[in-house]
């Protein structure tokens, strides 16, 4: 899952972004509105978290130019204010969810991971293949009832192979999905991952490497 996370206090916006990036998600940040619409038209997001009071270029106006686009990010827009007006402006500019401030941090984690399902063909909270379930709401894995004790990139790893069902994914497209805008993509990141993961998931092997292609869940 990859998020982009939009907010002009900076500490909050590096917070929010170390959490959802304990579980698994590849998380940019930025600070303005300018950055964020910059940010959107490069990189396809599963959610963007945006802060409505943005400096430079208004979070609706943000959010509008995410709709307009006909991407398939959804968006979930925070706000100080928690009048009803300000909450329907919001959804009728067509964010998908909102969040008044001060939060939770595990209802963000909630209504993030419910508008990630949302951004793309429905596939259910628990993903199974080939023995391996993956409990994305509790952030579990397991291989034949055997509990997978996998890093953050690992499980990321494995949830963009399983939501492949089967089709091949090329390692830029594991780049994409699964780290963030500052990854060298001539890293060998993706390839130390998906041996990590091999080890841990056991035999028999159930990740299928096609050389020149990428990698598939078999």
């Amino acid at each position: 899952m990859r998020v982009l996370v939009v907010e002009d206090e900076r500490l909050l916006a590096d917070t929010l972004a170390e959490g959802l990036r304990r579980l698994s998600m590849a998380v940019d940040v930025v600070y303005d509105g300018d950055a964020a619409l910059e940010r959107v038209h490069v990189h396809s997001y599963d959610v963007v978290v945006l802060d409505r009071d943005l400096p430079k270029v208004h979070g609706d106006d943000v959010c509008r130019s995410i709709i307009d686009s006909g991407g398939e990010a959804r968006v979930l827009m925070l706000t100080a204010a928690g009048d009803v007006n300000d909450r329907v402006t919001g959804l009728r500019l067509g964010a998908d969810d909102y969040l008044t401030k001060p939060f939770a941090f595990d209802e963000l984690v909630a209504r993030v991971q419910a508008l990630a399902r949302r951004a793309r063909p429905a596939l259910p909270p628990v993903l199974q293949r080939s023995g391996v379930v993956l409990d994305l709401p509790r952030h579990q894995a397991s291989r034949d009832g055997r509990h997978l004790a996998l890093s953050p990139k690992e499980f990321a790893v494995l949830e963009v192979l399983m939501r492949a069902e089967g089709n091949v994914v090329s390692a830029e497209d594991l780049l994409e999905k699964a780290w963030d805008e500052h990854t060298d993509p001539f890293t060998n990141a993706v390839r130390v991952a998906v041996m990590t993961l091999r080890r841990k998931l056991g035999d028999p092997p159930v990740i299928d490497t096609l050389p020149g292609a990428g990698y598939r869940l078999s």
